[in-house]
């Protein structure tokens, strides 16, 4: 049978090239900034003093970017349209000391980031990827992109109880990755291995940020390759998304009437609070400071972020085939289906009604689809960037997303065709 090819994949190849340069938000935040680049960017440091120029501009700090376009002629009261999304996904970090083993075994000191799918990094080829701090206070990216380490499980044979009452692990005893044999643990060898494959002198790493991640490559799947199977989609799919959307705007031969802006945090995994998490003062100091640089005052800034409005863009769940009863009867969000609206009357999505009108208004432009989601009543509701953005900078903000399998897996699972949707709405909201 030959191939279906609904909507144009090249946008969805481009994603899994994204997905695969970037397996830490170091890396994200890089590979985010280098097509930004392409696209007329300049990076500007948060150290320097800023002016009122026009043109595409980007703030890196640690695993977070905040890049917007200035138009030309764009007053200091003009508003703000921002894409936000998040850099991290729940994985294993490696802990302060992460030389260990036993019984012959070297192994990892790992910690649980976020709230991964435990099972689903069992049995699995990790490789190790991060950012090294030297002496001189500069940072090195490092990516071991091959098997390396693997969380080996438990034969059925030595628990028997397994088949009659499901896997439970410990987050302590069960996790640790092995990476090699040898009786003698040897305090320094994990940095000293990656100062080696890194081109580093030895002994100039002295601190670090690692996590692990699959070496499998996103793929397409099923009879007619309408599925991703790839990792990190939570969320790097919306961060992808939204760099295209920030990089097509840019380029337009139209001027959009606002600015817009991407902002893609870290540590959302785990409550956003830090300097480059969406609960932190990051977007709120870029943006004033671009309003300032502008010869604007206190009065602008307060009349741009009235006028603002932020997509807050993250996966949601697509309704399972076997578990249909933990969704809304009436909401069963689809794969392939268009982005998703997601509501929660008790704040946990910041979208009411009005948002609702300015998401219609980006999809109905871009001649997109979208579908709603909303939470069984009798289940918790998870929450996003999006009521924090709302609650600390006082604008405007929607909750949208993409429907995906397998949430906070290892590997995770879309509609190949949904990423090219979210994207078109998102380059539709940044030029209204």
């Amino acid at each position: 049978m030959t191939e279906q090819v609904r909507f144009d994949r090249g946008h969805t190849d481009d994603l899994m090239t994204f997905l695969a340069a970037s397996p830490t938000p170091y890396h994200a935040v890089a590979t985010a900034a280098e097509r930004l680049e392409k696209a007329g960017f300049k990076q500007v440091a948060e150290t320097d003093a800023w002016d009122g120029t026009s043109g595409g501009k980007y703030v890196l700090r640690g695993g977070a970017i905040v890049a917007w376009y200035v138009p030309q002629g764009a007053a200091p009261h003009t508003p703000f349209r921002i894409v936000g999304a998040h850099t991290d996904s729940p994985n294993l970090r490696v802990k302060p000391l992460p030389d260990t083993g036993a019984h012959g075994w070297r192994q990892v000191a790992v910690e649980i980031y976020g709230g991964p799918l435990l099972n689903s990094w069992l049995d699995r080829d990790l490789g190790l990827a991060g950012r090294l701090t030297l002496r001189d206070g500069s940072t090195r990216l490092v990516n071991i992109d091959r098997p390396l380490l693997r969380v080996p499980q438990l034969a059925v044979h030595l628990d028997r109880s397994v088949t009659a009452d499901g896997l439970k692990l410990d987050k302590q005893r069960h996790m640790q990755p092995v990476w090699g044999l040898g009786r003698d643990v040897r305090d320094g060898d994990l940095i000293a291995f990656l100062e080696e494959t890194a081109g580093i002198p030895a002994g100039e790493v002295t601190g670090w940020d690692l996590m692990t991640h699959s070496v499998e490559p996103p793929a397409y799947l099923g009879r007619d390759r309408e599925l991703l199977a790839a990792p990190r989609m939570d969320n790097l799919l919306s961060v992808h998304a939204g760099t295209a959307a920030l990089a097509a705007v840019a380029s337009s031969s139209s001027l959009p009437a606002s600015i817009p802006v991407l902002a893609a945090f870290d540590h959302e995994e785990n409550g956003s609070q830090s300097d480059t998490g969406a609960d932190g003062p990051l977007l709120g100091t870029v943006l004033e400071r671009s309003v300032y640089a502008r010869g604007g005052s206190y009065e602008d800034r307060a009349r741009a972020f009235a006028g603002t409005v932020c997509l807050s863009s993250d996966t949601g769940h697509a309704v399972h085939p076997n578990y249909a009863e933990r969704h809304d009867p009436t909401h069963h969000p689809r794969v392939n289906g268009g982005p998703i609206l997601k509501v929660n009357v008790n704040n946990r999505y910041a979208t009411d009604g009005s948002g609702r009108a300015e998401f219609t208004a980006a999809c109905e432009a871009a001649d997109v689809p979208f579908q709603s989601f909303v939470s069984n009543n009798s289940m918790p509701c998870g929450t996003t960037i999006g009521p924090i953005t709302a609650a600390r900078h006082g604008i405007k903000t929607v909750d949208i997303g993409v429907a995906i399998l397998s949430m906070h897996s290892a590997r995770e699972l879309c509609g190949a065709d949904d990423p090219f949707l979210l994207a078109n709405a998102l380059t539709a909201f940044l030029e209204r």
